[in-house]
């Protein structure tokens, strides 16, 4: 069922940094993201503005993308320069914990998710373009994208799934019985299956989505799953998908230096556990732009993006399943 409820924006935080690509609320209501510049951030008091209040965690000497709350209090970051890295938020130590896989510099690392016994599962956007060319991906389509797991103890992650077109944001079913993967590039959810007859399969979970999804968060352990919606779909990028690969080369050579202008949309999908769409939320002619990340706190939804420099506030409507 698809609902679609206008979004209403509320106010904009200017949190004093370029690009808070995902955000995260945790149990107390407050927001964490990452910016450009490296800096791990905490917003607390999104709701008023008398009371917000932003405070620097950590520092990764990186691009941090990616977040995931750890039940001990510690962050896992995906850096798209660094690896994949831990960080305490009490005294700003920054660990990494796989910066390789097969013997490769891990680059472009998205999105990543902790299970009940300690694995960890991330997820890597491209092996041919970097996150400073991101465009470039998108046009050239190479299916490059790869899910990956490091197991507990581990120190080296393993490849679990590769051919997927701009894996990006990614979140557990409730039971961890499957992970849902954000295929930005095809404007589709897929689902891995991690337990049961098809462990280690993957298929469709919703297809055919109004736009390109990004970052997915899940609202408390029985709400839905988030999506952000980064772009509308393009339809003739649909149509340049469809080309020879020769095509799609010399496109995305042109694309990388081009400037990028974002279209003047906003949206959100909220997806459940079989892969039906509860709410769609959706704003034209919108001021905050390009929507990489979605989370609830404090009753408002927070919106990120990679090219702001803030977060958004929005009223998160009534209603729902």
């Amino acid at each position: 069922m698809d609902r679609r409820t206008a979004l209403v924006p509320l106010r904009y935080v200017a949190i004093g940094g370029l690009g808070p690509e995902d955000v995260v609320a945790d149990a107390r209501g407050r927001v964490l993201t990452g910016v450009e510049d490296g800096r791990i951030l905490r917003l607390d008091g999104l709701a008023d503005p008398a009371r917000t209040r932003i405070e620097v965690l950590a520092e990764t000497g990186g691009r941090p993308l990616g977040l995931e709350l750890l039940p001990d209090g510690a962050l896992l970051v995906c850096d798209a320069h660094l690896g994949l890295l831990r960080v305490d938020p009490d005294d700003g130590t920054v660990r990494i914990l796989a910066d390789s896989v097969a013997g490769e510099p891990l680059r472009f690392c998205s999105n990543a998710v902790a299970l009940s016994d300690g694995t960890v599962f991330f997820t890597v956007s491209s092996l041919r373009h970097p996150l400073e060319q991101w465009i470039g991906e998108m046009v050239e389509h190479t299916g490059t994208g790869r899910l990956l797991r490091l197991a507990p103890g581990a120190d080296r992650p393993e490849v679990v799934l590769e051919g997927l077109q701009f894996a990006n944001g990614l979140v557990p079913g409730k039971d961890e019985s499957f992970l849902v993967v954000a295929e930005t590039g095809a404007c589709r959810l897929t689902r891995y299956w991690l337990t049961g007859t098809k462990a280690g399969r993957a298929e469709p979970f919703v297809e055919g989505l109004p736009g390109m999804p990004d970052n997915l968060w899940r609202e408390g352990p029985d709400g839905p799953i988030w999506v952000a919606l980064a772009s509308p779909r393009v339809p003739a990028l649909d149509l340049l998908h469809r080309a020879a690969p020769a095509v799609r080369r010399t496109a995305a050579r042109v694309a990388v230096r081009a400037p990028y202008r974002p279209a003047a949309t906003a949206g959100i999908l909220a997806v459940d556990d079989e892969g039906r769409i509860r709410r769609h939320l959706a704003r034209r002619r919108s001021g905050f732009r390009m929507v990489t990340s979605a989370c609830v706190a404090d009753g408002h939804l927070i919106l990120g993006s990679v090219l702001e420099r803030g977060v958004a506030v929005c009223e998160l409507p009534a209603g729902g399943d």
